[in-house]
């Protein structure tokens, strides 16, 4: 039973973290393995949150996976943008409890931005 249920978790965080389409190219290049990093123009942070994969751990209100924007706007300040806006891109563990934030290598440093700013903007 232990085994049933360890795989079928397995299974659900796979699916739930799996990178949704992005309106813009984003994509790998024929007969390389490089990511490329694009942009997705003028999203806003918040649409560009919804192009990827990102509410399979995390929600506006709700401690999911990973914790929620509020919880995140809560900790961090503006001055921590570059950092947060890494996390997205590289990933990252231990801040939020035992499981790792995957990464996101197709997202632009601009974009990374652009979502750690509309996170910030949800402090109360």
């Amino acid at each position: 039973m232990r085994k049933f249920f360890l795989a079928g978790s397995l299974v659900l965080l796979v699916f739930s973290c799996s990178k949704k389409e992005m309106p813009v190219e984003n994509s790998i290049s024929p007969g390389t393995s490089a990511v490329r990093n694009t942009s997705a123009g003028n999203l806003s942070g918040e649409q560009i949150i919804e192009t990827l994969d990102c509410s399979g751990c995390h929600s506006v209100t709700e401690k999911m996976v990973g914790p929620s924007y509020r919880e995140i706007a809560a900790k961090y300040t503006d001055k921590d943008t570059e950092l947060l806006a890494s996390k997205i891109i590289e990933g990252g563990s231990g801040v939020w409890g035992g499981v790792p934030m995957s990464p996101h290598p197709q997202v632009s440093k601009e974009d990374a931005q652009k979502m750690v700013q509309y996170i910030l903007s949800l402090k109360k």
